[in-house]
């Protein structure tokens, strides 16, 4: 069975055709989804020794919800606000802020934040997004993507050993709850719009 080429991210059911307003309704969604990615992040559950967040979860809807464009758009804009000195990362500014934070222990996490939306959106992008099962296969492939860009940098740092006990094993069951629930949402919610599939 062919992947659709023509389908469109949910996103776009709510953009004009064409236009200034079009350019201006996309600049306003990216804003406010990174101010949701800034909102999941700064959402801590304290598990062990390290800090888990929604911001996975949030990243996976945007880019599904968004397309690949958009939502890459949006973690670059995300990036560039944080890059810029705002506290938008999980831990500023407690733990640094701007550059000298993105390029610390959770460099490798951020890069590959951006790269998860790309494969996300890109398969939104594609009408993967309609398919639970699909949708979830092309989610788990983007995580593992994220987390091998963040463990590989952490590794630089601190070693291989440690990199997977604290920036890798914590996360695995977490992260794939919240794969399982981008997954199951999307879907659900082009099942309530027949006429838009």
């Amino acid at each position: 069975m062919a992947i659709a080429t023509t389908a469109r991210p949910l996103v776009s059911l709510a953009l004009p055709e064409k236009g200034a307003a079009r350019f201006a309704m996309q600049f306003g969604i990216a804003l406010l989804g990174t101010l949701a990615l800034t909102l999941s992040a700064k959402t801590k559950v304290m598990l062990g020794p390290v800090d888990l967040s929604l911001q996975t979860l949030v990243i996976l809807l945007i880019a599904v919800s968004f397309g690949m464009r958009l939502g890459v758009a949006t973690l670059l804009l995300y990036m560039a606000e944080g890059a810029m000195g705002f506290p938008v990362f999980q831990s500023t500014p407690e733990k640094g802020i701007g550059i000298a934070y993105m390029l610390g222990s959770t460099g490798g996490y951020l890069a590959g934040f951006v790269v998860m939306a790309a494969i996300v959106g890109w398969a939104a992008d594609r009408g993967l997004d309609r398919n639970p099962f699909k949708l979830f296969g092309v989610m788990l492939v983007a995580e593992a993507v994220m987390m091998a860009m963040g463990f590989a940098w952490l590794a630089t740092l601190i070693g291989a050993d440690k990199a997977w006990q604290f920036g890798v094993a914590p996360f695995v069951v977490p992260d794939l709850i919240k794969v399982a629930l981008a997954a199951a949402i999307v879907p659900a919610v082009w099942s309530l719009l027949p006429g838009k599939r």
